[in-house]
């Protein structure tokens, strides 16, 4: 598997592009799957639910399912939080991940950046990131790829990628 992150100041919007991205590279006939690193806690679980008051019960994993999805919980309970190449290996086989969050982690990845927002940029101090999609101008020697256009960023994770 091809993988290849997103990293940014929260609301740059990241989100945004990857959701933006995933029909562009899919059209080409690849299979897409994403991971997002939360800083914080997140619950998918409703309370009173079967699943909720399993969890609650103590169980380690739980694993949900349907005839149109399944979903595998895992608690840590205590235990450090995996690193990227753990998480990698519970998908699926597919053509590429694409990554949000994990700015320290050394994977290709493009920094997505508005200057309207008054932010630093990443890049400079962050060997990983290849491109910067903005929706602005900017000084820089790494490639800058409209922000609003997906195709073209695709275009260039493919191409980085070896895909195209």
């Amino acid at each position: 598997m091809k993988v290849f992150g997103f990293a940014g100041w929260s609301g740059s919007g990241k989100t945004t592009l990857i959701e933006r991205l995933i029909p562009q590279i899919a059209a080409r006939g690849l299979k897409v799957s994403v991971i997002k690193h939360a800083h914080h806690g997140f619950d998918v679980d409703k309370p009173g639910k079967d699943s909720w008051r399993h969890r609650e019960a103590g169980a380690s994993e739980i694993l949900l399912i349907s005839d149109e999805r399944w979903v595998l919980m895992h608690e840590l309970r205590n235990e450090p939080e995996p690193d990227l190449d753990a998480q990698l290996r519970q998908l699926s086989p597919c053509d590429i991940v694409l990554v949000e969050g994990f700015k320290a982690v050394p994977i290709p990845k493009i920094e997505v950046h508005r200057p309207a927002h008054g932010r630093p940029l990443l890049h400079p101090g962050n060997p990983a990131i290849v491109a910067v999609a903005t929706d602005g101008a900017l000084d820089t020697a790494l490639p800058c790829l409209n922000l609003n256009d997906p195709a073209a960023v695709a275009g260039f994770i493919l191409h980085h990628q070896g895909l195209i």
